[in-house]
């Protein structure tokens, strides 16, 4: 499988999360861009997890139906036409970091898909579900960016 490259204008890999993006400090989705985008993908997949949440994986973001020519998402958006699902506070969209107050520091996992075929998913997957989606779909590139925020 060929690597994408996600970065982001705001923060470096395994780099501390700006205040701004969090739950509590204004909740706006970070900028992200990306490349190496395989010509034979059909769409796009971008989803942020929380490996280190007590309750375990914890779903931040999740945005389907990217197109492939997309090579970025802006500071408080989504891309284009894609759909922004329910995260794990039960809000559709970015839900930004909140750790429990006193944690080690969490890590927030972005990972972008060019999948070969359409994910199909359930109104509400859980991270079992998605992970097995996205499998599905063909993965033919991923990429990953490791933000970390704590309080």
């Amino acid at each position: 499988m060929t690597e994408l490259q996600l970065t982001s204008p705001a923060f470096g890999d395994r780099e501390w999360i700006p205040d701004r993006f969090s739950h509590l400090g204004g909740n706006i989705s970070p900028p992200l861009a990306w490349s190496q985008v395989p010509r034979d993908a059909a769409e796009l997949l971008l989803l942020c997890e929380d490996p280190d949440a007590p309750s375990g994986t914890f779903l931040h973001w999740l945005v389907s139906g990217i197109a492939p020519e997309t090579q970025w998402v802006s500071e408080g958006a989504a891309p284009g036409n894609a759909q922004q699902w329910p995260n794990d506070f039960g809000e559709t969209g970015w839900g930004g970091p909140q750790p429990p107050v006193g944690d080690a520091p969490h890590r927030y996992v972005f990972q972008l898909h060019a999948l070969a075929e359409a994910v199909q998913l359930p109104p509400n997957p859980d991270a079992g579900q998605l992970h097995q989606a996205i499998k599905e779909a063909q993965p033919l590139a991923s990429g990953t960016l490791i933000g970390v925020y704590g309080r």
